[in-house]
């Protein structure tokens, strides 16, 4: 196991249990525990964690993995999931997108539509945008601004490492001024009260996103359904489309669509 699958997966047991122990968590990880004690101190230094007398604690109570360590999980379906949201938005749109993995996925896959990104000397030629994507995730930004056929705003605000969000009053500032065809929301937890989130800065910025959009896209693995997290977004009666995978089952399909959440599984 390489030292960042290593990492992840031990910021992944820390998130699950709140606390590790050396020796466990040695013989969980196949390793030494000598290996273990050196990446919990480089952890540690990172504040990625609190270390502790023969292990570590997760720091705060609403841990939250940062968005480096959360690629490779459930990769493959977020990669699905991107596409079905992708496919859900019409060339010409304005649409919002929040940041996180899934969202990401939703970015790449928008950027390889030949119907936004066929003409690669349409944004020369005086032409309306293909697509006008308002983001407040830097790493999304970044990844498009390199497609001149797709107009890029980003909103402003103060830059968390966690998840490469900007946040606060300045992004805030930019989202009332304009309107929206689509938001696209990557969440951490979404169930019969709504969407949520870890950050409430995060919270605020995806609830400006969702209330100046016609219609709300929640793109979302299985595994964040049926769960809670610190901060709402929005209430389910304004989530329109849940999309998700396979793994959802059917009695919360039944609940999101009773809600009158058209559920999309791929």
């Amino acid at each position: 196991m390489s030292r960042d699958a290593r990492w992840n997966r031990l910021l992944e047991l820390l998130a699950e249990r709140g606390r590790l122990e050396v020796e466990e968590t040695a013989a969980a990880l196949d390793v030494s525990p000598a290996t273990i004690r050196r990446d919990l101190d480089r952890l540690a230094r990172q504040r990625m964690l609190l270390r502790t007398r023969g292990g570590a604690a997760a720091l705060g109570v609403s841990y939250e993995l940062p968005l480096r360590y959360k690629r490779g999980r459930q990769a493959e379906e977020k990669q699905r999931i991107g596409r079905a949201v992708a496919g859900e938005i019409a060339a010409g749109e304005v649409v919002g997108l929040t940041g996180g993995t899934t969202v990401t996925e939703v970015a790449r896959a928008l950027s390889l539509r030949p119907d936004i990104t066929g003409d690669p000397d349409a944004g020369d030629k005086g032409r309306p945008p293909a697509l006008t994507v308002v983001t407040n995730a830097l790493n999304i930004a970044n990844e498009l601004a390199v497609r001149p056929q797709i107009k890029i705003v980003v909103t402003g605000g103060v830059a968390r490492s966690q998840s490469y969000e900007l946040t606060g009053p300045l992004a805030g500032g930019v989202l009332d001024e304009i309107a929206l065809d689509t938001a696209v929301l990557g969440v951490n937890a979404i169930d019969g009260r709504g969407a949520h989130v870890h950050h409430e800065g995060e919270a605020s910025i995806n609830r400006l996103l969702a209330e100046r959009a016609r219609r709300v896209i929640v793109a979302a693995d299985s595994s964040k359904t049926g769960r809670r997290a610190f901060a709402r977004v929005c209430g389910l009666p304004q989530v329109d489309v849940l999309v998700t995978d396979a793994g959802l089952g059917e009695e919360a399909r039944a609940g999101f669509r009773d809600a009158g959440v058209r559920v999309v599984a791929v």
